[in-house]
């Protein structure tokens, strides 16, 4: 069989990039899905993204179970998930490509705080989020294809001056270097991002942990102010009690004599 060459690959290749888009918000399931249909449905849509598709799972119950206990996603209601649990799956799905649970869960933490359960007509939500998200990567692919035209362009004649038994894997060897170091700057930048919302996101939740334990502070000594203040209270009428009581000991004591 005769070696494929480096634009026979990346021809192939586009033609598989073209078939491969995010799902359309308009074939998320409207009902909340059980377990089964969950797999079920992720498998339909995704398993022909995978490396191999006939061995790789693109989601089994143990992950989905261990996404919930990790808190990457909120658990099930009556063990049913619903729209939100599928978008929020599908980030986990591309993320865990190239970033740890901790970035993942770091990065959707605060989106599952506050956009997670929200439909239109009560805010801004996931969906919202998942829909606009999939419009911005419309043009994706293109500028893909430019980005690996000039990839290609820098590899195509630079060894030329090697033997030709060795020219076309050096080219091949060339083109995933160049790629790699792309994915490498990109998923450094990534990492820092992560790390920049990540403490936003503690000062953040700090802050609102500071303010809460202030209104408590606040309650309690309210509290403690109208429970003095209704001592002084009782003190104060058990006073003018006692001097009533004498008073009219004494006025009763007066008369006798």
């Amino acid at each position: 069989m005769q070696e494929q060459s480096l634009d026979q690959i990346l021809n192939k290749i586009d033609k598989k990039i073209s078939g491969i888009n995010p799902i359309a918000v308009d074939d998320i399931p409207t009902v909340p899905l059980y377990m089964d249909q969950l797999t079920t449905f992720m498998d339909s849509k995704l398993r022909s993204t995978l490396r191999t598709p006939t061995e790789d799972k693109v989601l089994t119950k143990t992950m989905i179970n261990n996404y919930a206990k990790n808190d990457l996603i909120p658990p099930p209601i009556k063990k049913r998930y619903s729209k939100d649990h599928l978008y929020e799956l599908l980030f986990i799905f591309y993320f865990k490509n190239f970033m740890s649970i901790g970035d993942i869960q770091t990065l959707l933490s605060p989106i599952t705080a506050n956009f997670f359960g929200k439909r239109k007509e009560k805010g801004f939500g996931i969906e919202d989020i998942y829909s606009r998200m999939a419009d911005m990567l419309k043009g994706s692919r293109t500028r893909l294809r430019e980005e690996l035209s000039r990839n290609y362009a820098s590899v195509e004649h630079a060894f030329d001056d090697v033997n030709e038994d060795n020219r076309e894997y050096l080219k091949k060897f060339a083109f995933i270097c160049e790629l790699s170091y792309d994915i490498y700057l990109k998923k450094y930048i990534i990492e820092q991002m992560v790390d920049e919302i990540s403490n936003d996101y503690i000062i953040e939740r700090e802050s609102a942990y500071e303010e809460e334990m202030r209104k408590k502070a606040a309650k309690e000594a309210t509290m403690e102010a109208m429970r003095i203040a209704k001592l002084k209270s009782e003190k104060e009428k058990a006073r003018l009690d006692k001097i009533r009581a004498m008073k009219l000991s004494k006025d009763l004591y007066g008369n006798k004599k």
